[in-house]
């Protein structure tokens, strides 16, 4: 679905995830995630200056590199994510693609950024306390080898 575009900025709070293939049965696995961070790409400049060229270093396109995707949600006793997390440490990386889906006031998708190629590589469980009045959070960090916009 192609941006929806309009004077105000959407608001930070109202998003969605799905991960497909992570599942036993395949089917996508949507989680009910508090915060997500990452969604970076850079390309790296080479920096080149030729020998009968004047003292100016040229700029040109290298590598791109994708940054970890960090997804953060209370714990709800939902395990689907942390089964594929299990997998990885046993040496089955298993590879997938998924969506974080920005919504507007409506709950109607506005943008989504699709991921290929992810996997877990980092797990981080909650910080209990007996004195603590706060919910028990875990943090799922995603390496992609992809990142874009549905346009």
């Amino acid at each position: 679905m192609p941006p929806v575009t309009r004077e105000d900025p959407y608001a930070a709070f109202n998003f969605q995830v799905i991960v497909t293939n992570v599942s036993d049965d395949g089917v996508a696995v949507s989680g009910a995630f508090t915060e997500i961070t990452g969604l970076e790409v850079e390309i790296s400049p080479i920096e080149y200056r030729g020998g009968a060229e004047d003292i100016t270093v040229r700029k040109i396109p290298g590598l791109k590199k994708f940054s970890n995707i960090t997804l953060k949600r209370g714990i709800t006793g939902h395990i689907g994510f942390w089964n594929w997390v299990v997998e990885a440490m046993n040496g089955k990386v298993r590879r997938t693609a998924g969506s974080i889906i920005m919504l507007d006031e409506n709950r109607q998708e506005v943008m989504r950024w699709n991921f290929s190629r992810a996997w877990p590589t980092k797990y981080t469980g909650p910080s209990l306390g007996a004195n603590k009045n706060e919910i028990a959070m875990e943090t799922l960090v995603l390496a992609v080898e992809g990142v874009l916009i549905d346009v």
